[in-house]
């Protein structure tokens, strides 16, 4: 029966004398044993549908704002918005994923229902990249170009969409399925479990600036449908992949009689409103005197929680920043000179390459040369404490808006001088290298910001509720999308009232995206300025340095 049912250890032994492994099972529901399961082999199986499902993801994401600008036809604002709330659905899927995985599916079913709609959802865009469009002739409006069919345009959103449900089952499961094939009670296998979180987010990355650069080409030059192909074979030979690694697999059951840590958060405000008042960031002590243990523990973990929100709440504003990535330095990237040597043109989403590069570089930079450094001036074995780390990638987030607008003002200054103004499809004469600065800066920003943010909201999450810091964490990502979004829409429709050219109109030379990022950096410094004045206020839940 194929069913993730753990084994109890019983004290049976195999042939060759070996205990089987108390609490985890094979597929079959059998007993595993440690010599014939897990491991690095059992991980590998993963890890190369993760490095496939990331490649896929970023190839879709990083282009799909030329996408729906070119054959969808649709205007620079209303496909950044689209871009952004797409965005963040797929971040916010991974919440209800880890819920559904953890009560009921488990891990292992999770990433075979996520593949299965990866696979679907990647061949229907495919396929809907293929139809035609209308041709001139049944248009009416006096418009003589061809335009995509509403069905068309109905079918990719759904496709698109469908991928983000497949994130949300994947996300959650990928990384701790490859983790769950260590035993971390053995000290060889502890060992080889803290060296997968090292190699699998260093792998990502590599996965990313490859689907980034190559499908972003391939997508551009040879054809959308064999740039959407190809990624959903990459998916489809990575889901055979992992099948194969089945029989090897350790599989842990779901505790479906676990409480829901968000049921449990629910019990904790309801006991919290039960008494004295609470007070943000500083530890507040209450006495207890007509409350149980069990509402005392409750009321503790809400007040945790809720020390928190004013740091989520000033992390928004770098989310917002950091939405502007895939979509509208992308669009910047469009209008300059692209060429390289031999004459080749870099696609514009080829440039978001700078950013995980950048990663890839500076994390040793930062991992060997900066902590020691700042460990000796500090006295702190982290080199910064954590919320220091995250201010550090916020400054660095203002730094990047703020050159992405001289940048562009500067852009928009070389199109007026050489009379490209009213020519829309006009190559500025610029060099991409131009743009290099924003995305470097950036992506140095995520070594300090996200990587921050993951460990700052798991860590301080009561151990009971630390799935919801991950929550926290996607949901920066998330609802920053959609800010974002909405914000270009309103200034959309604002900045055109009057008759006017848009801040985003469709002929970037007339409009002003250097508005927009100044707006973003005043935003950014408003947002510092609170963070500094909530960590002065916080005070660690654990006795640790930090």
């Amino acid at each position: 029966m194929d069913t993730e049912v753990p084994f109890l250890l019983t004290g049976s032994v195999d042939d060759a004398g070996e205990v089987p492994l108390a609490g985890v099972s094979d597929f079959r529901g059998r007993p595993v044993y440690r010599t014939s399961s897990g491991g690095w082999r059992s991980a590998l199986f993963v890890t190369v549908l993760e490095i496939a499902s990331n490649f896929a993801s970023f190839g879709l994401s990083a282009n799909l704002i030329t996408y729906l600008t070119g054959p969808l036809g649709h205007s620079t604002a209303a496909a950044a918005a689209a871009v952004n709330a797409w965005t963040g659905t797929a971040t916010l899927m991974p919440l209800l994923g880890a819920f559904v995985a953890d009560s009921w599916l488990g891990r292992y079913r999770s990433i075979i229902l996520a593949c299965t709609l990866y696979v679907l959802g990647y061949g229907m865009i495919t396929l809907v990249s293929t139809l035609p469009e209308l041709p001139s002739s049944s248009l009416d409006d006096g418009d003589l170009s061809p335009r995509p069919s509403s069905m068309k345009i109905v079918l990719f959103y759904a496709s698109i969409y469908l991928v983000a449900v497949a994130q949300g089952a994947d996300k959650p499961c990928g990384l701790a399925f490859a983790a769950d094939q260590f035993d971390p009670g053995h000290p060889k296998e502890s060992a080889s479990r803290s060296s997968v979180f090292n190699w699998w987010y260093f792998s990502m990355a590599v996965g990313i600036a490859v689907a980034i650069s190559v499908v972003s080409y391939v997508q551009e030059n040879v054809g959308w449908a064999i740039g959407f192909g190809s990624l959903c074979a990459m998916m489809l030979c990575a889901f055979v992949i992992f099948l194969a690694g089945t029989p090897t697999y350790r599989l842990y059951a779901p505790n479906s009689d676990a409480e829901s840590p968000f049921v449990r958060l629910a019990r904790g405000f309801a006991a919290l409103g039960r008494n004295s008042s609470f007070s943000f960031g500083r530890k507040s002590r209450h006495h207890f005197a007509d409350e149980d243990s069990t509402d005392k523990v409750l009321s503790d973990e809400a007040r945790a929680v809720l020390r928190l929100l004013p740091i989520w709440a000033t992390c928004l504003a770098y989310g917002v920043v950091y939405a502007q990535v895939t979509t509208l330095f992308n669009k910047q990237g469009r209008t300059l000179d692209r060429r390289i040597f031999g004459g080749l043109e870099l696609p514009p989403a080829a440039l978001q390459t700078f950013g995980p590069a950048s990663i890839l570089v500076f994390v040793p930079i930062y991992d060997r040369v900066l902590v020691p450094a700042l460990r000796s001036t500090t006295g702190n074995p982290s080199g910064l404490t954590l919320l220091q780390r995250m201010g550090t990638g916020m400054v660095l987030s203002l730094a990047a808006v703020s050159v992405a607008a001289l940048v562009e003002a500067q852009r928009l200054e070389t199109a007026r001088e050489h009379g490209l103004v009213d020519d829309a499809g006009a190559t500025v004469p610029m060099s991409w290298a131009w743009l290099v600065p924003q995305y470097v800066i950036m992506g140095v920003s995520n070594v300090f910001t996200l990587v921050g943010m993951q460990e700052f909201f798991y860590d301080q999450m009561p151990s009971e509720l630390r799935s919801l810091g991950l929550a926290l964490y996607f949901s920066v990502l998330g609802i920053s999308s959609f800010i974002s979004g909405a914000l270009i829409s309103l200034l959309d429709r604002v900045t055109a009232s009057g008759g006017g050219d848009s801040w985003f109109a469709d002929n970037l030379n007339r409009a002003h995206l250097d508005y927009f990022y100044w707006l973003l950096a005043g935003v950014s410094a408003a947002e510092l300025a609170l963070y500094l004045y909530f960590v002065r206020s916080y005070v660690y839940s654990h006795k640790r340095l930090y």
